[in-house]
């Protein structure tokens, strides 16, 4: 049996709520596509399905508010206690809190965190370009899912088409594919409003989005358990990685890798040669590697546990510049033209101005040359820091 992919929600949603729904093995093929450098909010359309061309009525969605950065996630395998709720609510500091369905679910034949949103008021909660997109939100809220851009643009799933998702208790239901939009939080790759997660079996209400004062977030997440039920659990939510102005490169004795270790992983990488290009692979049973799922391979061999996304792997370690990487380190870019910043893509520097990489659907792992458009730098693996980040 083919090995299910593992960009996901974090265990933070459980076992129970996985659950919810079953595994579909329909996959979908697209043609190529090129990533579309996006820089106004006109442009940023050309990732918004058609309106017309759905059956479906687009529904009004009210215009954007005040946006807020979501730094705290709550789940539970059953809903939230109301009062729970307004207790976060009123505590002090808290700038923000909605709440969502949470789940991780099979759309297009990939496992995904999933969320059941209320598309007028989480909107709040996204990057700029995906929260000014009203087309995207009043699709979202007439029934379509709206997809990571990386799931449409390496993942294979074609904008505009039918896309299923299966349930243990329902008969698999088909979404149209309403939108491309990352929303800035690690392993969700789909959003549906909560009326088409209530249609699909989704748990009500057993998540929430947490915002509170920048730099925080650790102090509100301890606080938090006091007041949540002993099965909620909380976690960081996408914390800032420091892109360092000093170019002084850090030095931390006995916490970064050995030479040994290096060596290590770039030859596990080296291994990797040749194999396709595969969203959400990890391993020889998904037929190929992603760019983080090549990270995480190359460096687990060397006795490093990583995180899955590129996301959070870029919080792995030290951001150096990049003239100061050294082999055994890797790149990072912000390539994503719906969450600015959000770190989308990764690899291994080789040294000399090369790198190992899975670069993108259609491709091979490969070594190529080291392009810095769009690079946030490098990462200079902290070995422990690493493995508490992949729990």
């Amino acid at each position: 049996m083919r090995k299910p992919d593992r960009r996901v929600v974090p265990t933070i949603i459980g076992v129970s709520v996985v659950t919810t729904l079953a595994a579909n093995g329909a996959v979908l093929v697209a043609h190529e596509r090129t990533r579309p450098d996006l820089s106004t909010r006109a442009e940023h359309q050309r990732l918004v399905a058609a309106s017309g061309s759905t059956r479906l009525t687009p529904a009004a969605v009210a215009p954007l508010g005040k946006r807020l950065d979501p730094h705290i996630l709550v789940a539970a395998p059953t809903a939230l206690p109301a009062d729970t709720v307004a207790e976060v609510r009123g505590l002090k500091g808290v700038a923000g809190v909605e709440v969502v369905d949470a789940v991780q679910a099979m759309v297009a034949g990939r496992r995904v965190g999933l969320l059941g949103v209320e598309p007028s008021t989480f909107r709040n909660y996204t990057p700029k370009p995906t929260a000014q997109s009203d087309a995207l939100w009043r699709n979202v809220a007439a029934g379509d899912v709206a997809v990571s851009f990386t799931m449409g643009s390496d993942g294979g799933v074609e904008l505009g088409t039918q896309v299923p998702v299966g349930g243990e208790q329902r008969p698999e239901t088909r979404v149209r594919v309403g939108a491309y939009a990352t929303m800035g939080i690690g392993d969700v790759d789909a959003i549906v409003s909560r009326t088409t997660a209530r249609a699909l079996g989704v748990p009500a209400a057993n998540a929430m989005i947490v915002s509170v004062p920048k730099g925080k977030s650790g102090d509100y997440v301890k606080r938090l358990k006091k007041v949540l039920p002993k099965q909620a659990k909380t976690t960081e939510m996408n914390p800032s990685v420091d892109y360092p102005k000093a170019e002084k490169v850090p030095s931390a004795s006995g916490r970064v890798m050995t030479a040994s270790q290096v060596r290590t992983v770039i030859r596990a990488a080296q291994t990797r040669l040749g194999w396709p290009y595969v969203w959400g692979g990890e391993s020889e049973a998904e037929g190929g590697y992603d760019c983080s799922g090549l990270m995480q391979f190359a460096f687990a061999k060397a006795g490093i546990r990583l995180p899955r996304v590129a996301a959070d792997q870029a919080r792995a370690g030290w951001v150096i510049p990049y003239k100061k990487a050294q082999p055994g380190d890797m790149l990072i870019w912000a390539n994503d033209p719906t969450a600015p910043g959000y770190i989308s893509h990764i690899a291994l520097y080789l040294g000399d101005g090369k790198m190992i990489a899975a670069p993108r659907r259609g491709t091979v792992v490969q070594v190529q040359d080291v392009y810095t458009r769009n690079m946030k730098g490098a990462v200079r693996v902290n070995p422990r820091h690493a493995g508490g980040l992949a729990g």
